[in-house]
Parts: structure tokens; C-alpha cells; sequence
């Protein structure tokens, strides 16, 4: 799961590990902010998920593992925070995914914990949180 922060790229690392290792291919979702759309264009918008996917690709590429891209909107969708959750694991099972991963940091509602208890509420694939990257400190001198 990604969503255009910092901590995306160490989820998308881990994910291509872990696919790698199973040699499958990994399912990309991109959380695309919630916005309301006249009712003849209901689709997202394909160059936000193209940014959002954009800045993983290269991680994806070094792992060598197929991806499948995918856009979910995000926790401000009617509906509140569980309902956007359990909309991300319900995606995660219609690809046939046995586990999610998710920053700990991510945003409010669709971080690890809310995925964790929505998973524990309706049942779905397995949810492990990533610690985020760890940040260069770097000291003027």
C-alpha cells in the first residue's frame, strides 16, 4: 500500500523482498486522496497513481518482481477510516493477496493499525506493519 509519503519506499522494499522470496508478483495500491468526482468520470486520476507509483519502481525493478497496479481512495472517503480499510483489504482479496503491508506512520486510517483492526473485524489477508526508514541525520558544521 502506498500513499505519497517518505515511508512509501521502505513498504514498497520490504513488499519486493517478500515477493521475491515467494517469486510472485506484487500487487501495488496506490491511496489516492479522496476527492469527489461528477458521476460521469468516476475513474482516479491516472497521473497522481502514476506519481505515487513512480517513486517505488525503482526498488520493484532492482527486486525483479512483476507488480500489478491498483488505486484505492483514501481514509477521507465517505465513510470514515474503517470503512476505507476494509475497502483496502476487500481490493488486497479480490488480487488474491494473502498479506498486506503497511507503514506504521501512514495516514490516519489507513495506517498498519487501522488495516490491522479492520482485518481482525471482517477477516481478510494477513497485515504487517514497516517501520519506517531510517532518517540521515545530518549536522551542519
Amino acid at each position: 500500500m502506498l500513499t505519497d509519503r517518505l515511508d512509501d519506499v521502505a513498504v514498497a522494499d520490504a513488499a519486493a523482498r517478500m515477493a521475491a522470496a515467494h517469486g510472485v508478483p506484487l500487487l501495488l495500491v496506490a491511496v489516492l486522496p479522496y476527492s469527489p468526482a461528477p458521476e460521469r468520470d468516476v475513474r482516479p486520476d491516472g497521473a497522481a497513481a502514476r506519481a505515487v507509483l513512480g517513486r517505488v519502481l525503482p526498488c520493484i525493478g532492482r527486486a525483479r518482481v512483476g507488480y500489478i497496479p491498483a488505486v484505492h481512495p483514501g481514509p477521507d472517503a465517505p465513510g470514515g477510516r474503517l470503512r476505507a480499510a476494509t475497502g483496502l483489504l476487500v481490493l488486497a482479496a479480490r488480487h488474491h493477496s494473502p498479506v498486506v503491508l503497511a507503514s506504521r506512520n501512514g495516514p490516519a486510517g489507513l495506517d498498519a493499525r487501522s488495516l490491522i483492526e479492520a482485518a481482525a473485524l471482517r477477516g481478510g489477508p494477513s497485515v504487517h506493519a514497516v517501520p519506517p526508514a531510517p532518517r540521515a541525520l545530518h549536522t551542519a558544521r
